[in-house]
């Protein structure tokens, strides 16, 4: 390596201190960041696909009786958790556009609105899961959905056996996706962190994008769940 490499490398080293040494520039190391979450990302697309494989086959074999546990669970809940996931996204959005334009009070602040959105959806959660446990509908011994009509045909009941079935996969789909939720308010209570000392700004704010395609991901993933979930044969 000659003598003026060296010094490019130094150069751009002390104009960039967040640029790791295995990578020749930080547009390079950006990209690289990116690649890695999208490849990340593709194995949680697996992961999630598998259960809404089984999730629908299911749903196709027993659809009234899917139809019958659907209607027992809160869509107002579901709803809401949906606009607050939205809003969620929209503040991680400016949170991004804040670093790039040095606007640091709104990008902390935006951070804090999108922790506090990831809260309040995890709180409505619990509140729907404890009526979930309040009506034995908790997979296992204690299970219980006797003489339940199934929706459209009042004759008919829904056999419990299937409805469980169907509880099984919405505390597993549902638990799943509050886990990642978990870990994103994690990711994000670091990055508000780094955002709160400064190191953060418009040449370089690649944590925040990476954290952001996360955050969007998580959300979109409840996007499929709530009408899959919440939605099955839905009428007065």
């Amino acid at each position: 390596m000659s003598d003026s490499t060296v010094i490019g490398l130094h150069h751009e080293e002390e104009h960039h201190p967040e640029l790791l040494h295995h990578f020749s520039d930080v547009q390079q190391q950006r990209d690289a960041s990116n690649f890695g979450m999208w490849i990340f990302l593709a194995t949680e697309v697996m992961f999630f696909g598998g259960l809404f494989c089984a999730y629908l086959i299911y749903r196709r074999w027993y659809f009234g009786d899917f139809g019958a546990a659907s209607k027992s669970i809160d869509a107002t809940l579901g709803a809401t958790n949906t606009a607050v996931l939205i809003c969620s996204s929209l503040t991680v959005v400016l949170a991004i556009w804040a670093a790039q334009t040095a606007q640091r009070k709104l990008m902390i602040g935006t951070l804090v609105l999108t922790m506090l959105f990831g809260v309040a959806f995890l709180g409505i959660k619990g509140v729907e899961y404890k009526q979930k446990f309040d009506e034995h509908h908790v997979p296992g011994a204690s299970f219980s959905f006797e003489h339940v009509p199934v929706p459209g045909h009042p004759d008919q009941y829904a056999n419990p056996r299937h409805a469980e079935i169907f509880f099984a996969l919405y505390f597993i789909m549902t638990g799943l996706h509050a886990l990642h939720m978990i870990i994103g308010l994690g990711i994000f209570a670091w990055l508000l962190y780094m955002a709160w000392k400064g190191h953060f700004t418009p040449e370089y704010h690649t944590p925040l994008e990476i954290g952001g395609l996360y955050w969007h991901f998580v959300d979109i993933v409840w996007i499929y769940l709530f009408p899959l979930l919440y939605l099955i044969d839905r009428h007065p």
